[in-house]
């Protein structure tokens, strides 16, 4: 049987500038303590189709990205998946939902439930350039995924030349926690990385989020600025994600 890498696997780790070793400790502190460097390079050889419950958990909550865009099958509510390790019948990393909820908007997307966040979200920010004299916004289409009450949010790379990350927490309706972005290499900041703290409310509808960003500017001062998150859509299919991975038309 002749078998296809799985390149999606491999480009998503090179990205992070991992190692399939720091893959593998990444995934341990994840809490998959059977994830060792030999099963990094089954996937990546492709000779794993889909992994275990426990493995694509830890996956989503490493690489910040749904378990469907990182070369596997996706891992549904119920679904199962077979593969060398056997059939099994799984909870969905990302939220159960019935199937008699899904909508046909957006080629079938799973409803959203109340407290769940995860899907495409759009994310503006503001910021003051006291080396140009004005006020910028930066926008990005990103992935939001939660395990708990906790969210990652990563950029997508074709909405923006410069890369978003932010890690956070949800208590009730204020989600905190920080961001992190490295500019695009040609820009004004030239592959600068900055980061910073935020902290949002979160509408009582949960497809907004709106508050403020901490961090420092080239000089060291501390700056702050209005960021929102509006949710465009709570599917986080590959076929979702892809149409949004492209810059947002944002009015003017």
């Amino acid at each position: 049987m002749v078998t296809k890498p799985n390149t999606a696997l491999r480009a998503a780790r090179n990205a992070r500038l991992m190692s399939q070793d720091d893959l593998a400790r990444a995934l341990r502190e994840a809490g998959c303590a059977s994830a060792t460097k030999r099963l990094v390079q089954r996937w990546e050889a492709g000779r794993t189709l889909n992994p275990r419950p426990s493995h694509a958990r830890a996956l989503e909550k490493v690489m910040g990205l749904p378990i469907e865009t990182l070369g596997f099958g996706a891992v549904m509510a119920g679904r199962s998946l077979s593969g060398p390790d056997g059939s099994q019948n799984v909870e969905s990393p990302i939220g159960a939902v019935d199937p008699g909820q899904a909508t046909a908007a957006g080629g079938g997307s799973r409803a959203r439930l109340p407290g769940s966040y995860s899907g495409v979200w759009l994310s503006r920010y503001e910021y003051y350039s006291s080396g140009r004299d004005a006020t910028f916004t930066t926008a990005h289409y990103v992935v939001m995924l939660q395990h708990d009450d906790r969210l990652t949010v990563r950029s997508l790379p074709g909405s923006s030349p410069s890369s978003l990350e932010m890690d956070l927490t949800v208590d009730g309706h204020v989600s905190t926690g920080t961001w992190s972005e490295i500019t695009a290499q040609e820009g004004y900041y030239r592959g600068a990385r900055y980061h910073g703290s935020v902290q949002l409310l979160i509408e009582l509808t949960g497809s907004r989020m709106a508050g403020k960003w901490v961090g420092f500017g080239k000089n060291f001062e501390v700056n702050t600025g209005p960021w929102e998150l509006v949710l465009q859509d709570s599917s986080t299919t590959k076929a979702t994600i892809d149409a949004y991975n492209k810059p947002p038309e944002l009015d003017t």
